[in-house]
């Protein structure tokens, strides 16, 4: 194929996502197509055939680089995965950060350099902006589910079926799990999650199309239900944070991350701001309570929190008017989302969990 193509291509496709003057988000794109690849990328939508009426270049060869794009990331086909004869560019960044990054064939050693530039971009770049849209939105899109094992001494009466991830899990018809990509990025750049091992076990979870496109591009595994229930149990035990959607609908969802305060690329724009993830993630109806009788002050669920909800204070001592010189946990109710880590995480059983909010909190679709 002779190289017709231009810096221009690259301009022209950062431009559609927003950053047309971006050095470091054409970096990443530099790095991810040949100058041939972005012309081809930057005359779609369409087909082979569109494309090559528009670029001059042979078809079968358009063929493979348009395969070629797919499996990295870049472009998606429209319809059947299985098929894909009509292509586009990626819809947004945050579609493309993690579709480029979210595959099992993905070295955090040998493909570095992907992983650094995109980072550079996320923090310089892209997570102000997401943090300023987020900022002003009108409310969370997505939810807390709370632990199902912190549920335990909630009466079953009490607990809806969205609440229960396991109960999700099961709805869904097609499941499949793929690296994060959040958490390998920061892995890559010397900043491993502090809960989780991504490299030692994949977390991100996918439902319905989403898993049809993690099957067709061979970027993860298909998981069976029972397999995604074991799953989403070393996700608790971890401390990770079940996401779901701001409804009661049980399916439609396309992805839960199993998510953490460290690397998520929803909720690291909201820290860098130092403002409240209110406006990214709705609470769970539950908040956990201590009893502090029985903490022993290990700090254990302080490490656990992703809210900063839990401190440890030197309490009245029971019956007594001095301080107890032992540090006790203390929740300030305020602060926590409901997820329930810091009670499946007490060895002591110090942590409870109770209901707080009524069953309207959670927004029944119209």
């Amino acid at each position: 194929m002779s190289t017709l193509s231009t810096h221009d291509d690259y301009t022209t496709l950062a431009g559609q996502l927003g950053f047309a003057d971006s050095k470091r988000f054409r970096a990443v794109l530099e790095n991810l197509m040949t100058p041939d690849q972005a012309r081809i990328a930057a005359a779609l939508p369409g087909t082979a055939a569109d494309v090559a009426d528009k670029t001059g270049f042979d078809e079968a060869l358009i063929k493979k680089e348009l395969e070629e794009l797919f499996f990295k990331g870049v472009l998606f086909p429209r319809g059947d995965y299985g098929k894909r004869e009509f292509y586009r560019f990626t819809r947004s960044v945050g579609q493309f950060h993690d579709s480029s990054m979210a595959h099992q064939d993905l070295d955090i050693v040998k493909d570095v350099e992907l992983f650094r530039l995109w980072h550079e971009f996320c923090i310089e770049e892209y997570y102000p902006i997401v943090g300023e849209r987020q900022a002003q939105s009108p409310g969370p899109s997505t939810r807390v589910v709370p632990s199902y094992n912190a549920l335990k001494d909630i009466p079953d009466s009490e607990i809806l079926p969205c609440e229960d991830f396991r109960e999700l899990i099961k709805a869904q018809e097609l499941i499949a799990v793929v690296p994060c990509p959040c958490r390998y990025r920061t892995a890559a750049v010397g900043e491993p999650c502090q809960h989780c091992d991504e490299i030692d076990r994949w977390n991100c979870i996918q439902f319905g199309r989403a898993a049809e496109y993690v099957l067709a591009r061979g970027s993860g595994k298909k998981l069976s239900t029972e397999e995604a229930l074991d799953l989403a149990e070393k996700c608790e035990e971890d401390g990770l944070i079940h996401i779901w959607m701001n409804t009661t609908v049980m399916t439609g969802m396309h992805f839960s991350c199993q998510c953490c305060q460290d690397c998520c690329i929803s909720y690291v724009p909201m820290q860098l701001r130092d403002e409240s993830a209110s406006k990214v993630w709705a609470k769970a109806r539950f908040e956990a309570f201590i009893d502090q009788t029985k903490c022993d002050g290990c700090q254990d669920c302080v490490e656990r929190c992703h809210f900063d909800a839990i401190e440890m204070v030197k309490p009245q001592a029971l019956n007594e008017k001095k301080r107890s010189k032992k540090l006790k946990a203390i929740i300030e109710p305020e602060k926590c989302w409901g997820c329930g880590v810091c009670v499946i995480g007490c060895e002591d059983k110090a942590i409870g969990f109770k209901t707080v909010r009524p069953v309207e909190h959670i927004p029944v679709p119209a």
